[in-house]
């Protein structure tokens, strides 16, 4: 149960920093080209039109709602730079790693101990930015009134919906996708 606990509470902290920060970088500073969204891994985060937008819409309006005041603000742009500069140095990591690989792809024999030694590295640091993420969200997150709060949960648990709402889709979608072709080879037998 306190594993359970633990999860959900670092599920809600995840989401709090995705729907406060990501979307927020990504609204001010666009994602370099070609690349992915602002936040490594995280869920629904997507480039170019469509849900992307529609989700920046979304937060754009839940910031208009916060109705916050100066020392709030001085929180949200606290919160935004870090997740700013961690961004920038998560993506840095990437590049850096995917150079580490080009080197060493043309010779012979990998070393994939030093791969996974150095992907380790880059994962360690990558998980205190996304921590120092977190908590700059979360300390903003609690310099909100109650009635605030209220709101920010609100959008949170709609984004949970969302998210459950995807995933079963897509369950679906695969589930008719294997039946469809586990049924097909036995019908042509």
């Amino acid at each position: 149960m306190y594993k359970t606990t633990s999860r959900l509470l670092a599920i809600a902290a995840a989401s709090l920093a995705l729907t406060l920060g990501a979307t927020a970088a990504n609204a001010q500073t666009p994602p370099p080209p070609g690349g992915p969204g602002m936040m490594h891994g995280a869920p629904g985060m997507h480039d170019g039109p469509g849900m992307h937008g529609d989700f920046m819409l979304g937060f754009k309006k839940l910031h208009d709602k916060l109705n916050l005041n100066a020392a709030q603000e001085k929180q949200w742009q606290a919160a935004l730079d870090t997740m700013k500069q961690n961004g920038q140095a998560m993506r840095k990591n990437h590049e850096q790693m995917k150079q580490q690989f080009d080197s060493m792809k043309n010779q012979p024999i990998l070393d994939l101990n030093a791969m996974h030694t150095a992907h380790e590295q880059v994962e360690q640091q990558n998980q205190q930015l996304r921590e120092q993420t977190t908590q700059a969200w979360l300390a903003f997150y609690n310099g909100l009134n109650d009635q605030q709060k209220t709101t920010v949960s609100t959008a949170i648990k709609e984004r949970f919906a969302k998210m459950e709402q995807r995933h079963e889709q897509m369950r679906e979608r695969w589930e008719q996708h294997h039946k469809g072709g586990a049924s097909a080879p036995a019908a042509q037998q």
